[in-house]
């Protein structure tokens, strides 16, 4: 047993969070007066050493979390409002990581830097391997288990730095607290072989994990299917322009003449692709296994039994719900792994201070709306045809902001008599359950029993001046013009005056949607549209799209578009996968990667943030394209830096490109 690893602390709100607080209780009166657990103590009983694996469990992300997860409002998929004051940090939605948006990341200034504590977590699931063969009471299988779940924590805690660093010094072993100096002066790994590592932890943790968990206590531990999608992920990741072959790196060369990007053929980059589409058909088929599913109608038809007031069923509001269940709806059928450890404080801070008030009640922080949606991601959102508007042939010499009136066609997306704009209009689902705007409807606070739904029992968002939801001073109003209502749950409202009902719920780090659209990218990028498993690739793509109320590919592109046969090529088919995925997994903070490991965030970035004309309360004036800010992206910006003070601890961590 190593010297370093005799003292160790606990974190009991670790063990909280993770196993739920009905069960930690039990096991808060097993550490020493000291306040400090030996290794004897943690791994004597099961009963200690399960807090340590919670421990290691702890140091996972705050996915979801403004003030946690840096593509959050770090990118460019979301806008907070620049210049609001914050006078009260614990009681508004952090601006910090918005930083990284508008530019303010330096080498001395390093926004969401969590390298320290991702390397802590990597110790920690070290320790527990070493250790927990000493529990006493627990089964082999058990112990094999927990093992592969620490194997797997700590291949990905380096994942996530490798996404943030890009190449980083590999921990295959943690090293003793005595050390000497050159010891501790690691060098980084070159990126490929950081992938390799992960990926093989990942693979060898996989045969001892379960399919499924064995009760609820354990929803969030690792599984066989988390493991695998992840998996996929980083195999995707591994393949992606970013950090296969990627020649704008190649001056990356530490003191000892490693280029940190080696390059490669044409044929080595291929083989990456291959191995991941093979990755993410393992994963696929282990989903399968665990009764992985899309969530679809039938399930919302079961918890939600809504009818139209003609007594008819409302396929409109069936879709919606679909689709927002589908993301926030705890556990359902097709979140692979939903992350416990997201701050349930900070969700429900976000949610009362980003979504509109549709209650006669107020709140101390609630209705403030500082979250918006730029111009950009509106736009973004396919037709009812399922194209974007330029390729949509029935959107030829339309202007998008020419304003319509809302009528009885389409009174469950936007109301009637209402003036809004084009752009609003005759477009997908997704476009609807993931927005609200100006005249737009929104659906909230659904009662679990049957009930007559008609428009009228939705609430109506006016965002104009002197609107219900209209800007009301500097600080509260809509930024842009659009709200991420896929955010905001239907059971968030103000239900008393100054009492707010949030709905906190595992942030879906991994969804089967997320794997079904790897897989079909994978497959693309390595064999083209018409290779072996192309039938898979529009399978995957077109189950998605269907679930969605829209045409599948085929259809779309020869029907409806300007370009019949868009798909016929890698190149249209991988625009194709690109923008399904930014729809599907609009603001569940994968854009912010996927532009950078598809190298696309210099194009998207250099469109700038737009919204409408907000303080306006005439629909002629307030939809008007207005600037709102600009937006840069060069090549330092694909990486963080490392801190300074890191590189002057130890100068064999080479700084990254930029910085």
């Amino acid at each position: 047993m190593r010297k370093s690893f005799r003292t160790i602390s606990i974190s009991f709100a670790a063990a909280a969070t993770l196993f739920g607080a009905t069960c930690c209780n039990k096991y808060l009166d097993v550490v020493p007066d000291d306040g400090l657990a030996t290794i004897e103590t943690a791994f004597n009983l099961r009963s200690t050493a399960i807090r340590y694996l919670a421990t290691c469990y702890s140091y996972m992300p705050n996915d979801g979390i403004p003030g946690g997860d840096p593509a959050m409002l770090g990118g460019d998929e979301l806008w907070d409002l620049v210049g609001r004051v914050v006078t009260n940090q614990s009681g508004r939605v952090p601006q910090t990581y918005f930083n990284i948006a508008r530019g303010f990341m330096s080498a001395n200034t390093v926004y969401a830097n969590d390298w320290a504590s991702m390397y802590q977590a990597i110790r920690c699931c070290d320790i527990l391997m070493e250790n927990v063969d000493l529990v006493p009471d627990m089964d082999e299988w058990e112990i094999n288990q927990w093992k592969a779940e620490a194997q797997f924590l700590k291949a990905y805690y380096h994942f996530h730095l490798l996404r943030k660093w890009g190449p980083i010094p590999i921990i295959y072993e943690s090293l003793p607290i005595d050390s000497d100096v050159e010891t501790v002066r690691v060098f980084r790994n070159t990126v490929d072989e950081c992938f390799d590592y992960i990926l093989d932890q990942m693979a060898q943790a996989m045969d001892n994990l379960p399919l499924v968990v064995m009760s609820n206590d354990e929803l969030g531990r690792v599984t066989k299917p988390i493991c695998a999608s992840i998996r996929a992920r980083v195999a995707a990741y591994a393949a992606s322009p970013l950090f296969n072959g990627n020649e704008q790196e190649a001056a990356l060369v530490d003191s000892r003449g490693t280029q940190l990007f080696p390059s490669k053929t044409e044929a080595q980059k291929q083989e990456r692709w291959k191995n991941a589409m093979d990755a993410c058909h393992d994963a696929l088929k282990i989903c399968d296994e665990a009764g992985i599913r899309l969530l679809d109608t039938t399930d919302v038809k079961i918890a939600f039994p809504i009818v139209l007031h003609e007594g008819t069923v409302n396929d409109t509001l069936l879709t919606d719900l679909t689709l927002r269940n589908s993301f926030y709806a705890r556990w359902n059928s097709e979140i692979i792994w939903g992350n416990t450890q997201t701050n349930s404080s900070s969700m429900t801070i976000f949610q009362q201070l980003c979504m509109p008030n549709f209650s006669e009640y107020t709140h101390s922080l609630g209705g403030y709306k500082f979250i918006g949606v730029p111009l950009k991601i509106a736009e973004q959102f396919y037709t009812k045809n399922g194209l974007p508007i330029s390729n949509d042939s029935e959107w030829t010499g339309v202007n998008k902001l020419d304003l319509r009136t809302g009528d009885a066609d389409n009174k469950y997306y936007i109301m009637e008599g209402y003036s809004t704009v084009q752009l609003n209009f005759d477009r997908e689902p997704r476009f609807y359950s993931s927005l609200g705007f100006d005249g737009g409807k929104w659906l909230s606070r659904i009662p679990s029993v049957a009930t007559n739904l008609s428009p009228d029992d939705m609430f109506t968002l006016q965002c104009r001046m002197n609107g219900a939801q209209g800007k009301t001073s500097s600080e509260v109003g809509p930024v842009t013009g659009y709200f991420p209502k896929k955010l905001f749950p239907y059971q968030c409202a103000l239900t008393a005056q100054n009492t707010f009902s949030a709905w906190w719920f595992p942030w879906p780090t991994m969804r089967l949607t997320d794997l079904y659209l790897l897989y079909a990218e994978c497959i693309n990028e390595y064999e083209g549209p018409d290779g072996p498993h192309s039938a898979d690739m529009f399978r995957c793509i077109n189950a998605i799209r269907e679930r969605a109320g829209i045409p599948d590919v085929k259809t779309s592109w020869d029907e409806y578009s300007n370009n019949p046969g868009f798909y016929g090529t890698k190149i249209g088919m991988r625009a194709i996968i690109h923008r399904e995925r930014l729809n599907e997994l609009a603001f569940e903070c994968q854009r912010f990667f996927d532009l950078r490991r598809w190298m696309e965030a210099p194009a998207e970035y250099q469109k700038n943030i737009y919204g409408y004309h907000v303080t306006s309360a005439s629909a002629e004036d307030y939809y008007v394209k207005t600037f709102i800010a600009e937006q840069s992206f060069g090549l330092k910006d694909y990486f963080w830096p490392i801190p300074v003070g890191y590189i002057e601890t130890n100068p064999n961590l080479v700084q990254n490109l930029g910085w």
